[in-house]
């Protein structure tokens, strides 16, 4: 038989295992690892997996010497804000100076900054500036991602966001789950009639799934936003149409958004800074994945992190994300974040790897395609310029992603003098 691609030599290859649940409090800390390693790829799919000394005598059309590498599968992202308009870069010297954001936002600041900005940014533009930040993810070993809509807050710019999201999934060679998070703020407009907010939300469920526009919807549970009692009846509404759930849960104040989620069989539920123990202890009980987003409270300049550890010793699935978006972490980079998870969360690299894989791709309903290399599945992976798992969280704030495959194709590469380049392997027209 002839490959399309054998990788040989592969120092250190990271096999997270395959589950058809996340991986769950002590699960998260066993990390499957094969020395010398070497994999074959065939048709977009892993087509064998062994040790570097049974290459000799297999053919394929291109081989790659890894050599004191690090292969992994493909980074999860699964949680960021990637369709917005315009930049928020301004606001940085006014937090700086002890403005607090609520003056921000009366002044025409925060959210409503974004939102007014993507209602006013055409279709085509909010694609090419979302290309623009994807690329990056890209390049950052991401292939599978969650993006959301919830700078719109109307039915027109909802939509427009939610279609940018569609081209950018027909577009590029990675893959992209889409979420409606109608409900991220309340408009200035709505300041008391909130429920009234929640209707309009509601009833563009039906366009949005006819269309087939997201797969899952979210909201913004938190205080001066959507109460638990508007939240459920938002997320209930959208379960009765077929709709996955994820909710933004007890980012700043402990409401129960935890244990709403776990109530209702969420997906996942994200941020979750101010969980309480009760809330943890749901989480331990379930399968509802906790997305922390430590690039938020790092870039808040907080400093009271997720509790990561109690939810991991509690039997929690942990999963990390970059929460991307213009206000609160304007970082594209998961390898950072795995950084900030080892420093701030206290996470084990072993815990941590599996967070960006396996755990990841569960939390935005991806875990038989994504965050594992297996025989007979995608062939989505990194290979990495590390000499080994433990180096990546250890070294920060750099590119360690050598070269980039999605479906056993390079999607893009380090040149050797620092130049990046992307390949021509897009579904319509490549990158």
């Amino acid at each position: 038989m002839q490959y399309d691609l054998l990788i040989r030599n592969i120092g250190q290859l990271i096999l997270p295992r395959y589950s058809s649940h996340p991986l769950k409090g002590e699960e998260m800390k066993v990390l499957p690892v094969k020395q010398n390693a070497a994999l074959a790829v065939l048709d977009g799919k892993v087509a064998w997996i062994g040790l570097n000394e049974e290459t000799p005598g297999i053919i394929a059309k291109e081989v790659i010497d890894a050599s004191g590498k690090v292969v992994s599968p493909g980074l999860v992202d699964p949680h960021t804000h990637l369709v917005f308009g315009g930049s928020r870069e301004n606001e940085l010297a006014l937090k700086q100076t002890g403005v607090p954001y609520l003056e921000i936002l009366a002044n025409g600041g925060g959210i409503h900054s974004t939102v007014a900005s993507t209602a006013g940014t055409s279709e085509e533009k909010l694609l090419e500036k979302a290309s623009f930040h994807l690329e990056r993810m890209i390049s950052f070993g991401t292939t599978t991602l969650e993006a959301k809509s919830g700078y719109g807050l109307t039915r027109e710019t909802e939509l427009k966001q939610l279609k940018v999201i569609k081209r950018l999934r027909e577009k590029y060679p990675v893959s992209i789950t889409a979420t409606f998070l109608g409900p991220h703020a309340v408009p200035s407009a709505y300041r008391g009639e909130e429920d009234l907010f929640l209707d309009e939300m509601i009833e563009l469920l039906d366009e949005i799934k006819k269309e087939e526009f997201a797969q899952f919807v979210d909201i913004f549970c938190e205080t001066g936003v959507f109460t638990i009692e508007q939240s459920r009846r938002f997320l209930e509404a959208a379960k009765e149409k077929g709709f996955r759930l994820k909710i933004h849960a007890d980012e700043i104040d402990s409401l129960g958004g935890a244990e709403l989620a776990v109530s209702l069989g969420a997906v996942s539920a994200d941020h979750l800074v101010a969980a309480s123990d009760e809330g943890i202890q749901a989480l331990g009980n379930s399968d509802t994945v906790a997305v922390l987003l430590p690039g938020t409270t790092f870039y808040l300049g907080k400093d009271h992190y997720a509790r990561a550890r109690k939810m991991i010793d509690e039997g929690a699935a942990v999963a990390l994300a970059t929460d991307f978006n213009p206000g609160s972490c304007v970082t594209e980079n998961l390898q950072m974040i795995m950084s900030l998870a080892a420093l701030k969360l206290k996470m084990t690299a072993e815990e941590i790897w599996n967070a960006v894989t396996v755990n990841a791709a569960h939390s935005i309903g991806k875990g038989e395609e994504a965050g594992f290399i297996e025989t007979g599945h995608p062939a989505n992976f990194v290979i990495w310029d590390i000499p080994n798992y433990l180096y990546l969280p250890y070294h920060f704030g750099v590119n360690h992603a050598e070269s980039v495959y999605y479906a056993g194709r390079k999607i893009w590469k380090r040149e050797t003098y620092g130049e990046i380049q992307f390949s021509a392997a897009g579904k319509s027209g490549g990158i």
